[in-house]
């Protein structure tokens, strides 16, 4: 209830009177900054500490660098002046209490489609060997695969438990047979994995624990929305079809399709002036396009193996994952279709980003770190 001030509390009721006028006078002020700010503010937009002013074209440069630029060594001494690739304070990364992949995680690749080389198969297994190196062997230099998956390992579930740091090559299955038809939509990517799991020689092990089931498929199958809006996805299986939910990601060989859709920067879309394709480390641009989806998906499938952990975006039908707020950012400065700064292979002229097992390359895309709050890659210049 309030009070009534009486004649012998003159004091007493000066006193609030004295703070409220004050209390008015400063929320006046307050408003009238508010009101001039408002009109002279610019339209929002994420914000990039580096040099804008630029086009991704040969004839311009930044730091030195242009379009699909690339970085020896003697060039990773830049400043930090382009330190926060992809950073946003609009960006609203939220975990959403669901499982990450904290078990040991074996992924097992189902090769699937005739035009599979074992040339191929050999790079994209290097690939999946480089993210847990056997620590018996030499250690690939620096920036490494390993670096990279560091960044997925920051992401835990809500006991505080991080990502995996053990990812194995596990048991593979091929269908050249095409048993699924040469065409595939979505659901039938889920038959594939069932059909590898139920085989009746060798069929590959059911792990829900720390399983990741892998469909490559090549140049000659055609995939629902391939080359139109996705290069790969990830989802779970449902039990109807496969019997058990196993998180499971599928990618394209996309050459001869839409490389310079999927394979990019290893291929250029026609449409964008002045560009000039990278040429791909192993020298496979379909296979070396492909590396860089597969390290998508992985990192995705790792933090958000059931769509129910980490995600940006309030429908979990259409998330925003790790991998996709950084999709085309290579290197520091990346952004657009500048793919940002790239290490260069001084014998074969190749860009990569990431060193693997056997002396193998690869450019695989950035991932959002949330530690830092912006996307990260192992061959950023402030690492």
């Amino acid at each position: 209830m309030g009070s009534v001030a009486r004649a012998g509390d003159s004091t007493a009721a000066r006193v609030p009177n004295v703070l409220a006028k004050i209390l008015l006078l400063v929320a006046r002020v307050v408003v009238v900054i508010v009101l001039n700010v408002t009109q002279h503010a610019p339209a929002v937009a994420a914000w990039r500490p580096w040099p804008h002013l630029y086009l991704n074209t040969t004839s311009a440069t930044v730091g030195g660098l242009g379009f699909g630029a690339r970085a020896t060594d003697s060039d990773l001494d830049l400043g930090a002046s382009k330190k926060f690739e992809g950073s946003s304070e609009f960006v609203q990364l939220r975990y959403h209490m669901g499982p990450v992949l904290t078990a040991n995680i074996t992924v097992h690749p189902i090769w699937y489609g005739r035009q599979w080389s074992r040339a191929q198969k050999r790079i994209i297994r290097s690939f999946l060997r480089s993210i847990s190196p056997s620590s018996s062997g030499v250690p690939p230099r620096r920036p490494s695969v390993a670096a990279w998956w560091r960044t997925v390992r920051l992401y835990t579930d809500q006991t505080g438990a991080n990502i995996s740091a053990a990812v194995a090559l596990g048991a593979e299955k091929s269908d050249r047979r095409l048993s699924r038809g040469a065409s595939l939509s979505r659901l039938d990517i889920q038959g594939v994995i069932r059909d590898a799991v139920t085989a009746k020689t060798r069929p590959l092990p059911v792990n829900a624990r720390g399983g990741l089931y892998l469909v490559l498929t090549s140049p000659d199958v055609a995939v629902e929305d391939f080359c139109g809006q996705v290069c790969g996805f990830h989802y779970f299986t449902f039990p109807s079809i496969v019997g058990y939910a196993l998180p499971y990601a599928w990618a394209g060989n996309s050459a001869g399709r839409c490389p310079e859709v999927c394979a990019y920067p290893f291929a250029v879309p026609s449409y964008v002036p002045g560009a000039r394709a990278e040429r791909a480390p192993n020298g496979d641009v379909g296979v070396d396009g492909m590396v860089s989806v597969v390290a998508h998906e992985l990192a995705e499938m790792a933090s958000n193996p059931l769509v129910n952990a980490w995600y940006a975006g309030a429908d979990p039908c259409f998330p925003t994952e790790i991998a996709d707020l950084c999709e085309g950012i290579y290197g520091t400065g990346g952004g657009g279709a500048y793919t940002g700064q790239l290490l260069l292979d001084r014998r074969t002229g190749a860009a990569y980003n990431a060193n693997g097992v056997g002396g193998r390359r690869f450019l695989v895309q950035w991932i959002w770190n949330p530690i830092l709050n912006y996307c990260s890659g192992p061959n950023a210049l402030d690492q």
